[in-house]
Order: structure tokens, then C-alpha cells, then sequence
């Protein structure tokens, strides 16, 4: 019997997709936000931040062993062309650092922090002022990353209406295709 995975692109395509609702979660809600709204919530966060930070793993991993999916495409020119590959690396490599910045907040913590409430994520050192500098660089650094991350899709829905290239297809549902 033989057994059929799904390709490498329909993989990707459901790993942006579920990536997208948490990534626009964290933008807008914040531990100290979550805090006031009581334990269901902060437990709801933490198990959220642990699936966002196992999918940037995943993405990682893929770029690591794969190298890079997306080519440019052939209207792609000149400054486009130029700025397709490192956009994307920067939204990789953006999340895996999100996700090292998440893990040394568990490091120089005074507790031991859960990531969805189960796993450890690392054990504490108590460096109260390490904590404060790695939670603003992670903060700073998610926070860029959003606006990486808007100009990602503003570039690629930039390509699909001004080259035609479909370029939203490439990552959009096979459902959606015919709204595009």
C-alpha cells in the first residue's frame, strides 16, 4: 500500500496559513493584555506561542535541509528580483530568531516558564537584568518582523496585480484560485 504525503509546496502552504492567525494573535496580544484576562487565557497564549514557535522550528528545519522554495518567477525584474530571496530569508530566518530570543526568556527567567503550559522551556538563571534586555530585543524583533511581514504580502500582492503573475495563486488554497 503505498502511502501519499503531500508535496512540499501544499506542506508550506499549510504551515503560512496556520502561521498567519497566530503571528496577527502576538501583534496584537500581549502577556501583560492576557494577564487581566484570567488563567483560561494565559494558559490559551502560552499553548498558542508553543504551536507558532514549533511551526517556525518546522520552517527552519525545511529551509535548512531544502533550501529555499520560492524562486522569483520570470516577469520578476530588477529590483524585485533582487529583493524576492532576501524577503523571504528574512521572514525564516525572522522567525527562527523570534523563537531563540522566546527561549532565552525561559533562560534568564528567576521561574521556570512553560511553553503551552507542558514543556519547559528552559531552566531558569535568574539574570533579572538579561531577562529585561532579551524581552526587548525580542519584543523589538517580533514587532519588525510584522512589518517585514506586511511588506511581504505587499510585494507579492504587488507582483499578482501589476505583473499578472499570479503570484497569490502560488501560495493561496486551490479554493480560492477562482477568486483571484
Amino acid at each position: 500500500m503505498r502511502q501519499y504525503l503531500p508535496t512540499r509546496r501544499t506542506y508550506l502552504k499549510v504551515l503560512h496559513w496556520t502561521m498567519v492567525p497566530f503571528f496577527v494573535w502576538f501583534l496584537i496580544v500581549t502577556p501583560p493584555m492576557v494577564a487581566g484576562w484570567g488563567r483560561f487565557w494565559i494558559d490559551l497564549h502560552s499553548v498558542f506561542g508553543l504551536i507558532f514557535v514549533t511551526m517556525a522550528l518546522v520552517w527552519t528545519g525545511d529551509l535548512l535541509w531544502r533550501g529555499l522554495a520560492s524562486r522569483p518567477g520570470p516577469k520578476l525584474r530588477g529590483w524585485a528580483r533582487r529583493v524576492h530571496r532576501p524577503l523571504h530569508l528574512t521572514l525564516i530566518w525572522g522567525l527562527f530568531g523570534v523563537a531563540l530570543t522566546g527561549f532565552l526568556l525561559g533562560l534568564t527567567s528567576s521561574r521556570l516558564l512553560f511553553a503551552g503550559t507542558v514543556v519547559p522551556i528552559a531552566p531558569p538563571l535568574g539574570l533579572p537584568t538579561a531577562n529585561d534586555w532579551v524581552g526587548f530585543v525580542h519584543t523589538v524583533e517580533f514587532y519588525a518582523l510584522g512589518v517585514v511581514a506586511a511588506g511581504h504580502a505587499s510585494f507579492h500582492i504587488w507582483r499578482h496585480l501589476r505583473l499578472r503573475d499570479n503570484a497569490l495563486r502560488i501560495m493561496a488554497p486551490r479554493a480560492l484560485h477562482r477568486l483571484l
